[in-house]
């Protein structure tokens, strides 16, 4: 952990080697994230590769005591992410969507389910229980936001949020 912190310090401060060694360290894992949500290899790379742009262009905005490297990128992977499949671009092209594409999308899709079981996180959710499993299967998989969530499961938002803490926790604890 201490290597961790180091090498976060160090990426704080602009050391390309500390950001080579993180990204070594995380992009799988962001790239599975990213692809649960958008289902394109192409889009999902791009994506990662911005998401590492953003926290090295905002190293000075983290913090440890707001949480863990790893949490911190995970948010600005899920938020890139969402704001990709909001955009406009994105949503003229999902419409002209070719047959091949179509099939490349669904052959990829069967991966991602190895892609995200590789780091073992599918598989740590899906131990949680039910109504912990869902909101973050939802927000986390497949790009909803919270309130989102809210309105499809008609539940407070705060019950959402409360659900969502509750279940980062637990998933912290599995992963330390």
């Amino acid at each position: 952990m201490i290597e961790l912190d180091i090498l976060v310090k160090n990426f704080k401060n602009k050391d390309h080697l500390a950001f080579e060694e993180l990204y070594n360290m995380y992009h799988k894992s962001i790239f599975g994230v990213i692809f649960n949500m958008i289902k394109d290899t192409e889009i999902a790379n791009d994506l990662t590769q911005d998401v590492f742009v953003k926290a090295w262009n905002n190293s000075e905005k983290y913090s440890i005591k707001k949480g863990r490297f790893f949490t911190w990128l995970l948010n600005i992977a899920k938020n890139t992410t969402i704001d990709k499949i909001r955009s406009k671009s994105y949503k003229n092209n999902k419409k002209n969507v070719s047959s091949e594409d179509f099939l490349n999308s669904f052959m990829c899709n069967i991966n991602s389910d190895s892609i995200t079981n590789a780091i073992g996180l599918k598989n740590m959710v899906s131990n949680l229980e039910p109504k912990i499993k869902n909101i973050l299967n939802l927000i986390y998989f497949e790009g909803f936001t919270q309130k989102e969530v809210s309105e499809e499961l008609n539940i407070p938002l705060g019950t959402v949020k409360t659900r969502k803490r509750n279940g980062l926790n637990l998933l912290k604890t599995l992963f330390v």
